[in-house]
């Protein structure tokens, strides 16, 4: 029984409303396609990711990264809480007593949420991807992990492994996407996510790959981690067939969306980085009324062949 000093339910859920509404208008937007139960699970967890990401980067609701001094009392911050939150009690902290509720209505557990925090552990490391491996692994702590947490909310099984393999590779695809739009972005707060492997492959000194004379060596790696992104978006969209007709629509409306931006920036060569890549309105609406048409279609017939898996990386973190 959750702590009777916690925030109501319907409070819990009122203040994830306007933290998703803060931090991502888009994904606020996409929520609106999950039944109301859904959609109020969906919303307890952003608020839970978007507060350790804040807490992480010290930050509110996004925006100029922190200082990095106190980062690892920041990270330390964000397991206890989370591990309070799973325990059924009141952390004193909104974002985290969601996190409560929702683990305990859909069978979250605290590993998935610590494979999550993985990434932050990273960050507050200074860490730098040397391969691919590597840049996957991050991508599975910062994306890929939140995406099982997120099928699991949709009402996938716990133990229904494969179907929570392609959620991760959903958030795989997103997160790749998303750091080859951002590499300027990164770059000016002083992160690179390219593997230095790729670098040293293309004769680019570190540090320096968002310098202008870079430009050109540098659309051959950003071409290939678009590339991988697709293939991980093919072999999610076969997941997302087995997700409820709502949920669904609403995996295949962000996979377009985000797909988008990984070829506008492949496509974009040189000049990917002159201005943020970003999906229209129009655009978006697009992408969720081609997804509606997609739920009655049947889903790719097979997956191209990935570099790592869900279950691999997995195992690669708890090696390390």
């Amino acid at each position: 029984m959750a702590d009777r000093h916690a925030p109501s339910r319907t409070a819990l859920v009122a203040q994830a409303r306007d933290s998703i509404m803060r931090g991502s208008k888009s994904f606020a937007a996409a929520s609106r396609l999950f039944d109301s139960q859904t959609r109020e699970r969906v919303w307890l967890l952003y608020a839970w990711c978007r507060r350790c990401d804040d807490l992480a980067d010290d930050q509110d609701h996004g925006g100029v990264l922190g200082p990095a001094a106190g980062a690892q009392d920041r990270l330390a911050t964000i397991r206890t809480l989370t591990e309070l939150a799973f325990a059924g009690e009141a952390t004193g902290d909104p974002a985290f007593d969601a996190l409560g509720v929702v683990a305990r209505e859909t069978g979250l557990t605290r590993a998935m949420a610590d494979d999550v925090i993985g990434g932050f552990a990273l960050d507050a490391d200074d860490w730098r991807p040397r391969s691919e491996a590597d840049l996957l692994q991050y991508c599975f702590h910062v994306a890929g992990a939140v995406g099982v947490m997120m099928a699991v909310v949709m009402g996938v099984s716990p133990t229904d492994e494969d179907t929570l393999d392609r959620a991760c590779d959903l958030g795989l695809a997103f997160q790749l996407a998303n750091i080859a739009r951002d590499l300027d972005e990164d770059d000016a707060a002083g992160r690179c996510y390219l593997p230095l492997d790729w670098l040293v492959e293309a004769d680019i000194p570190p540090g320096e790959h968002m310098k202008p004379h870079y430009r050109g060596a540098l659309v051959p790696i950003v071409a290939r981690m678009c590339a991988m992104a697709q293939d991980y978006e093919v072999s999610a969209r076969i997941g997302a067939a087995r997700l409820p007709l709502r949920s669904r629509w609403a995996v295949l409306s962000a996979a377009g969306i985000y797909g988008a931006i990984g070829r506008e920036v492949a496509r974009a060569g040189e000049h990917a980085w002159d201005h943020r890549v970003t999906t229209s309105t129009a655009a978006k609406l697009g992408f969720v009324a081609k997804a509606l048409a997609q739920c009655l279609l049947p889903p790719p017939g097979s997956a191209p062949a990935l570099p790592w898996t869900r279950r691999q990386l997995a195992e690669r973190a708890r090696a390390a």
